[in-house]
């Protein structure tokens, strides 16, 4: 993107055929602003507060690391992004002001916000609830990054460099709910088994 080689004149190209293309404007403009921090950050905040107090409720080891983990990776996204934006100073759209339009601001806060709010809930779905929430997420995600290009408020490769940045934010924030989140049920610590005692997990010696 900062040499402006071939591959950026393939994105403009595909960039004003989206534009150009009989993809309904409303529908477009509806996704794109599904991107707005105002839309999108408290969604992640309601799923932060939810899980948070159904762990800490339940007595959850480390109840407060996933959520935690999660705003972490919404405050890391302008950190991120806004650097890069200075770095690349790409040019916006026929018609869009200015520049520092790669990487998209607003694809990646819908990214994080959407991803990571899914990621907190899915430990506590079944698994026809979990594919649903993942596919959900995924269309969501690909309409305002459809719907940003449509719209002329970015190229294409703008929002595939988001998707691209934020990933790596969620799998982060993926690792350290596997590695660091698995909590241990105190009710299992506690409670007795037949024959006399136990250990500190609920199970009698062998």
């Amino acid at each position: 993107m900062a040499a402006e080689g071939p591959l950026r004149r393939l994105d403009e190209r595909a960039g004003r055929a989206i534009a150009g293309s009989r993809l309904p404007g409303p529908a477009a403009e509806f996704f794109a602003d599904l991107g707005n921090m105002p839309v999108a950050v408290p969604v992640l905040a309601a799923a932060v507060a939810f899980t948070a107090l159904r762990a800490l409720r339940a007595g959850a080891f480390r109840w407060w690391l996933a959520p935690l983990a999660a705003v972490v990776a919404m405050a890391a996204v302008p950190l991120l992004v806004i650097p890069l934006k200075l770095a690349v100073d790409r040019a916006g759209p026929p018609g869009a002001d200015g520049s520092g339009y790669y990487p998209s601001g607003h694809t990646a806060t819908a990214t994080v916000a959407y991803g990571a709010a899914a990621l907190l809930l899915l430990p506590l779905l079944s698994a026809g609830a979990r594919r649903t929430l993942v596919t959900g997420c995924a269309l969501v995600n690909a309409g305002v990054g459809l719907g940003l290009v449509r719209s002329g408020y970015h190229w294409p490769l703008d929002v595939a460099a988001s998707w691209c940045l934020c990933g790596i934010l969620l799998w982060g924030l993926t690792a350290c709910q596997a590695r660091y989140g698995r909590g241990q049920d105190p009710e299992r610590r506690s409670t007795p088994v037949e024959g006399g005692a136990t250990d500190r997990t609920g199970y009698r010696p062998k």
